[in-house]
């Protein structure tokens, strides 16, 4: 059996959660809690393609926020 996952011939979803990371998911598993689908069924490569325009920043929305307050804050100046 091949991997789900790495199937070319397979149809996917590009999924996105709250974090605003993106994951490659075949069509036919069931969407996990805490996911959406950003881009529906569709073959590998145009997933592929959607996620690498429009997930171009690898950190976490957490991780942007606390960055920009620590900037906010004067954290990080050199003096």
């Amino acid at each position: 059996m091949t991997n789900p996952f790495e199937d070319p011939e397979g149809t996917y979803h590009v999924l996105i959660n709250d974090e605003g990371q993106y994951s490659l998911w075949p069509s036919f598993v069931e969407v996990p809690a805490g996911w959406s689908v950003a881009l529906r069924e569709t073959d590998r490569q145009s997933c592929l393609d959607h996620i690498d325009e429009n997930w171009t920043d690898m950190r976490p929305k957490s991780l942007i926020r606390a960055m920009e307050g620590a900037t906010a804050d004067g954290a990080g100046r050199e003096e």
